[in-house]
């Protein structure tokens, strides 16, 4: 029995390792491609990805860390099955009931650790993402600059364009500011700027060495100036500060104030570490692999469950957002289902009976 947890457990911890690392990967890059399509259109500034993909990857830790737990299980006790490892421990004396206990030692640290990140730390890492969002959108227009982008002023008066910043982002060069002023096109080209403060707070970008275009649109009219220096005030922004959302309150706070998006935002987060209990003694009587039905059978039929019990959160969730359902009945429902369809896959595996009885299907 002892060898039996012991590689059962080392098995399963190597096993969601590595699931992990891979649910990992997929997500933050497409989170990465989706931030990097942000900047390269000029609405991101390139600094800020590290900071939003680490707001982001927190929120979606809670659900990688349930998936991957439901996929160290599945797998590991299907490749038992399919390398009729499960045939030597049956014919020891070990039925599927007792893989019970060394699963639920696995994965209970890890169900707290999903407990503790959707009541906490996902409010928090929403929260702080907000607030990060915007604080960029109350820097100026000099700041969101992208090199090699032309970035439009929040007026739409301007149209600045920036080949390159140095090390630390203070000198740019090769500089392209074109301006509307009084129905007059300006057009404004530096070989190289640099912004400055002053002690009123106001903010400037200062160009060395260029040229200065003025005319009207559609007509001959211009007029050209070259400078040494020349001075363009940058407006400051102002950003609105949004209510919380109901994402980013704190758990204690959604408790005290008791409204139907509170209820189903609480209920939620509390699904999360639940849900991840039901889905890791569900893998159990899932990995039973049947030689006839391909090797891959379960684990899409267990796929295919994970998707409809998460759907079913989701779907439950927004009718207890919208008042349609009491906050005592909540997603509990979905919870009890997927709870007596386990006892009945276990009830399953233990008989050997069909997985619909040939009653009903008669």
């Amino acid at each position: 029995m002892l060898l039996f947890k012991r590689s059962l457990l080392q098995e399963l911890v190597t096993t969601a390792i590595g699931a992990f690392m891979v649910l990992f990967g997929i997500v933050i890059a497409q989170r990465v491609a989706y931030y990097i399509g942000i900047a390269a259109r000029g609405s991101l500034a390139s600094d800020a990805i590290n900071t939003l993909l680490g707001f982001s990857m927190l929120k979606f830790l809670p659900m990688l860390l349930s998936l991957t737990l439901f996929l160290a299980v599945l797998l590991t006790l299907t490749r038992w099955h399919r390398d009729s490892e499960m045939v030597v421990w049956f014919s020891s004396g070990i039925g599927i009931a007792t893989w019970v206990r060394p699963v639920i030692i696995f994965a209970t640290p890890v169900i707290v650790l999903i407990a503790l990140l959707s009541l906490f730390v996902t409010p928090w890492a929403t929260q702080k993402g907000s607030d990060f969002k915007d604080q960029l959108k109350s820097r100026d227009e000099l700041a969101s600059i992208s090199p090699g982008v032309f970035k439009e002023s929040r007026n739409a008066d301007r149209v600045y364009f920036v080949e390159s910043f140095d090390e630390l982002g203070n000198l740019v060069k090769n500089i392209f500011v074109q301006s509307v002023q009084h129905q007059r096109l300006g057009i404004v080209v530096a070989n190289h700027g640099y912004r400055e403060t002053e002690e009123n707070g106001d903010s400037f970008l200062i160009m060395e060495n260029g040229r200065r275009y003025e005319g009207k649109p559609d007509t001959a009219e211009y007029s050209k100036t070259e400078f040494e220096r020349y001075a363009i005030r940058i407006e400051p922004a102002e950003v609105k500060q949004d209510p919380p959302s109901t994402q980013s309150k704190g758990s204690l706070d959604l408790l005290q104030d008791r409204n139907p998006a509170n209820n189903a935002e609480m209920q939620w987060r509390l699904a999360l570490p639940i849900s991840a209990f039901i889905l890791v003694l569900l893998a159990i009587p899932l990995s039973f692999v049947d030689p006839r039905s391909g090797r891959s059978a379960n684990l899409m039929m267990a796929l295919l469950i994970y998707i409809i019990y998460n759907n079913l959160l989701s779907i439950m969730q927004a009718w207890l957002a919208q008042g349609k359902l009491s906050p005592l009945v909540g997603l509990w429902p979905v919870h009890i289902f997927f709870l007596l369809f386990t006892v009945y896959m276990f009830y399953r595996r233990l008989f050997q009976l069909p997985l619909i009885p040939r009653l009903w299907r008669a």
